[in-house]
């Protein structure tokens, strides 16, 4: 059965066989990592080699939703798209309604709501997507949730999702430490380290985005992330050498 078949149809076991091919589709995106920090948030996605004659400025995998939020995906473009111009429309009709921004957690279960309704019903298929979602509340608080096909979203200190999610995600558990998120250049450090461990070609491959508190977001250029690199490699050949030391 193909994943553009939109019949609704369950394993004897229950699952959604429409969601687990949505499912497939996102396993097969670009990896996608998320870092909250005390004062920053972070996003970095595996940037794909795009073709010598294409402008690599239409190929885009972090999106700002409204200016205190954000978000990076994995799987299908085309889905992604969608989903985002709603989330726009929203952002835009809450300001207008009660002329106060979204929080990240509203604006999350807006768009995990939208999945989930394309799960029940015929003539319509699953967004084959997952994302990240991060960003501050008015009140100055870093949130970082991740929603899945399904519909269903939960909340992060630190995420990966997309091609190798599972290794990168290992990586964040080992490496994430709290009293390191206090400082904004060790938070995104995490974020490029972690995806270093399945991007082989170095900064030249990673879109990174960032946000401070009371700052708008901020995509950094390819100068930028080569530095962070740069001073990623030293640190780790400075621990190698106290390593052979001792």
């Amino acid at each position: 059965m193909s994943y553009d078949r939109a019949i609704t149809v369950f394993s004897p076991d229950g699952h959604l066989f429409q969601v687990e091919y949505a499912q497939e589709a996102v396993k097969k995106g670009s990896t996608a990592v998320g870092v909250r920090g005390k004062n920053v948030v972070v996003l970095g996605v595996e940037k794909k080699t795009v073709a010598k004659l294409q402008d690599d400025r239409t190929v885009r995998k972090i999106c700002a939703l409204d200016d205190n939020v954000f978000m990076a995906f994995a799987g299908l473009t085309a889905d992604a798209r969608i989903v985002v111009n709603r989330a726009r429309v929203e952002c835009q009709s809450h300001r207008l309604t009660v002329e106060d921004p979204v929080t990240v957690e509203y604006i999350t279960r807006f768009i995990s709501s939208i999945k989930q309704r394309y799960t029940q019903s015929n003539g319509r298929r699953p967004f084959g997507i997952s994302s990240l979602i991060v960003g501050f509340d008015f009140d100055g608080t870093p949130h970082l949730y991740q929603t899945d096909p399904s519909g269903t979203y939960h909340a992060w200190k630190a995420n990966a999702i997309g091609r190798s999610a599972k290794t990168v995600r290992e990586f964040l558990e080992k490496n994430y430490k709290e009293e390191h998120m206090e400082s904004d250049t060790d938070t995104i450090k995490l974020a490029i380290r972690a995806l270093l461990e399945v991007v082989q070609s170095g900064g030249k491959n990673i879109e990174l985005a960032i946000m401070k508190r009371d700052e708008s977001m901020k995509i950094l250029v390819q100068e930028e992330i080569e530095e962070y690199v740069t001073a990623i490699e030293k640190e780790k050949e400075e621990a190698e050498k106290q390593k052979k030391k001792t």
